[in-house]
């Protein structure tokens, strides 16, 4: 799979622009810590992130079986601890069969891209590149 590049644009203040594949994603702070509420703040993206990926992770396995979870959700739970999360929680929410539910549960911890890399040591780089004229 080829890299994947994705750009913030800083706008003001705390605001950013994201475009992501034709979609734009604004992230802003909440009023109370100096943002302008213009969009979700950027620990949020990241919980959304999780959340929705193994939301789709889920969806897959169940798809295998041929299994619609028509009422599935996923609630991601983070723990501040200073300036990160120290602890994660994902939680599972369908009226489906709890039993089949932990074998999608299961299935998903090893297709969804989000939660294997922060289940990972992670190579995190910082550069500074040269600004294009």
């Amino acid at each position: 799979m080829p890299n994947k590049v994705i750009t913030s644009y800083w706008e003001g203040g705390y605001r950013c622009r994201i475009p992501v594949r034709g979609f734009e994603i604004i992230a802003d702070e909440p009023v109370d810590e100096g943002g302008t509420d213009a969009g979700p703040a950027p620990t949020d993206l990241f919980l959304a992130a999780l959340a929705s990926c193994f939301t789709m992770a889920i969806y897959h396995a169940a798809r295998k079986r041929e299994i619609e979870l028509t009422d599935l959700e996923v609630r991601t739970i983070g723990h501040y601890e200073g300036l990160r999360y120290d602890e994660i929680k994902v939680e599972v929410v369908s009226s489906h069969p709890r039993e089949e539910l932990e074998t999608f549960v299961e299935r998903a911890t090893t297709w969804c891209y989000v939660s294997n890399t922060l289940n990972s040591e992670v190579k995190l780089e910082y550069v500074i590149a040269q600004a294009q004229d």
